[in-house]
């Protein structure tokens, strides 16, 4: 994947030939000639590495550099000085900066400087992921009697390395339990790989899952690992594997019996030793008497099953529920109407936990700090029962949904990928309900 690099010089000689230089060596580039384009520049795209002149028209691009590393942690920035100007170029590492190079460039120094330096950028997005991943993976998962059973069961799936199928409605938090499997399980120190089956076609999951060398298909221009490949020694997380397409299962049936496989177009034998979670919201057992589902590979994949209960069957977990979303909103202190909690426990919840935790973050929006009172839950609509909720008010909730992702892109400054992780969902599942709401 080509990295981002934006340029910040104000002279158009060197950004020519620095951009002509770098396009040549495969980065994408965007030129900025002072510290305003820069600034705009860096809400609108994401980048990989800054190449940032320290006299500038508008300022000194030192001054820059601390802004730089409280937002946007994770970017390379390589400052560009006059070889008079070394104390400043010093400050500006003190100040977060990778590395310097000093007038006139050489082009073999900074390619080496800017690849040094994206290893950092690298390293450094890692390390944040997974203190985002420790600091926030505390989810939540009631205290109704029902959500305890599930939890010793949990319990005793993190024990041992069988094969854990967890079934529930859509958005009841199955991706979460695999999670929080995963992290307590004996294969924590390992990769969590996770697919979703619904989001690709037969071909595309099965070169996402095996891999494939160069050459296998019209597109297939270098090797690629699959998520199987990847996933040795740690956990393979498929959810919703009932929409699996009967070739793949037919496929992945023959992994799981043998642990073995081969990448498409390859006769080598690879081996890959993970653990398998697999999600579904359908009834498998359903599926198969009607012949959509393999009943080996249901037999295969039902070894320790977990049924996570819908929110309306658990009313008592709504405010622990509320609470906990607050705090992950940042905000704990944020008043709520004993309306807005009628509300809550009186709405079938027809997109379960997810659904709440969307509209929960939408009213939140709509409150802009103030309390939340029941006209900041357009579309939760109590005088429906469950089954209009699902059927006639469910132009509104996805109305919800659709403002709900537009929202979230748009704080995210276009990154899908960043909003993804914001709404705890896969990008190939963002992308999905972008395409439902654009047909």
């Amino acid at each position: 994947m080509r990295s981002n690099i934006l340029l910040v010089d104000d002279d158009p000689a060197t950004l020519f030939g620095l951009s002509r230089y770098l396009t040549k060596a495969g980065y994408n580039v965007r030129e900025a000639s002072c510290l305003a384009e820069a600034r705009e520049g860096i809400v609108t795209e994401r980048f990989d590495a800054i190449i940032l002149d320290m006299m500038l028209p508008d300022g000194n691009g030192i001054s820059w550099i601390e802004d730089l590393r409280e937002h946007y942690p994770e970017i390379a920035i390589i400052v560009i000085t006059g070889a008079g100007d070394i104390p400043l170029a010093v400050g500006a590492m003190r100040r977060g900066a990778d590395n310097f190079l000093t007038k006139p460039l050489s082009m073999s120094e900074l390619d080496v400087f800017l690849r040094k330096s994206l290893e950092l950028s690298a390293l450094r997005r890692k390390n944040l992921a997974h203190q985002r991943t420790s600091e926030e993976f505390q989810p939540y998962f009631g205290e109704s009697p029902t959500m305890k059973k599930m939890i010793e069961l949990a319990a005793v799936a993190v024990d041992n390395d069988s094969t854990a199928l967890l079934t529930g409605e859509t958005g009841t938090g199955k991706g979460i339990l695999a999670r929080w499997i995963y992290e307590r399980g004996p294969k924590k120190s390992g990769p969590f790989v996770e697919v979703n089956c619904s989001g690709l076609r037969s071909d595309l999951l099965a070169s996402e899952l095996f891999g494939h060398v160069r050459g296998a298909f019209t597109s297939a221009v270098q090797d690629r690992k699959g998520l199987i490949e990847i996933a040795d020694g740690g956990t393979l997380f498929l959810d919703e594997i009932g929409d699996m397409d009967f070739t793949v299962q037919s496929q992945f049936l023959k992994v799981l019996e043998e642990r073995h496989y081969r990448r498409l177009g390859e006769v080598i034998v690879r081996k890959s030793n993970f653990r398998l979670i697999a999600a579904t919201n359908k009834d498998l057992a359903e599926e198969t008497r009607k012949d959509r589902f393999r009943k080996d590979l249901f037999f295969r994949i039902n070894v320790f099953p977990i049924h996570i209960p819908p929110l309306r069957e658990r009313p008592e977990d709504m405010s622990g529920l509320v609470r906990h979303f607050l705090h992950i909103f940042h905000a704990s202190h944020t008043e709520i109407s004993s309306e807005v909690m009628s509300l809550i426990r009186a709405y079938p919840w027809p997109g379960n936990v997810r659904e709440l935790k969307n509209v929960l973050e939408r009213a939140l929006l709509l409150a802009r700090g103030r309390q939340l009172s029941p006209e900041h839950f357009p579309g939760v609509d109590i005088s429906a029962g469950p089954a209009d909720a699902v059927g006639g008010e469910m132009k509104d909730i996805e109305q919800i949904e659709e403002d709900y992702l537009r929202t979230v892109i748009e704080r995210s400054g276009g990154d899908i990928p960043a909003a993804a992780r914001k709404m705890g969902i896969s990008r190939a599942t963002l992308y999905r309900r972008l395409k439902k709401f654009t047909q």
